[in-house]
């Protein structure tokens, strides 16, 4: 048995990978990630791209590899702990009796913390949500009006969570940035009103920052 580590990545920008990051992908045996991921390192050894359709599967791939002695590395988009795979890992460790202590997490930055960092807020009083993967997010309903921003990963589209809030009785005129692509080229950072959002064209990388009061 060797260790597996997951890397946090960063936002999708070299500008925002770790030294730690970068010295661990390079070390390791096999590194396994989307081609996005594995596309912003320079030094790396053999890999094994991932998609959504098939994450399940190298990821028990990668618990299965550790476990005859190889050293692998699992790239985590942002950071593992936050919306990453650090959580389906440990599960599928659990289930293959591979020791959690030779599970070694590399923290990365993640796009909500860029997006606070963007926007200078102080997100230690903010409530920070993710709805990624969750079909139910009427959990941000309980602290959308608590007077403090709410930060969040929408759960399939910023159009959808803007909808589901409209259509639970959010002021349509509610202060929101949308920061889209956040440390890419493309990067785009828009505050206007939760009205007018439902008329504007986001993709499905962007992190929502919901302000307590009106756009002004």
């Amino acid at each position: 048995m060797s260790k597996l580590f997951i890397v946090g990545i960063g936002p999708g920008s070299k500008d925002y990978l770790t030294q730690i990051a970068v010295d661990t992908v390079k070390n390791a045996d096999i590194i396994i990630g989307s081609w996005r991921a594995i596309d912003i390192f320079d030094e790396i050894g053999e890999v094994i791209g991932l998609n959504v359709k098939d994450l399940q599967e190298k990821l028990e791939l990668a618990v299965d590899l550790a476990t005859n002695g190889k050293e692998v590395c699992v790239l985590s988009t942002g950071d593992p702990g936050f919306s990453g795979v650090l959580k389906t890992i440990l599960r599928i460790a659990k289930s293959k009796e591979f020791d959690e202590k030779n599970i070694e997490v590399i923290p990365g930055i993640s796009s909500l913390q860029l997006a606070v960092a963007k926007n200078r807020i102080s997100w230690d009083e903010a409530n920070i949500m993710t709805f990624h993967g969750r079909e139910n997010i009427k959990d941000i309903l309980e602290v959308i009006d608590n007077g403090q921003p709410t930060i969040a990963l929408p759960s399939k589209s910023v159009k959808d969570m803007v909808r589901f809030l409209l259509d639970n009785g959010v002021d349509e005129n509610r202060k929101v940035t949308i920061c889209e692509k956040l440390s890419y080229p493309e990067e785009k950072i828009v505050t206007t009103s939760l009205k007018k959002v439902i008329d504007s064209d986001f993709s499905y990388m962007c992190v929502m920052i919901i302000y307590f009061g009106k756009l002004r």
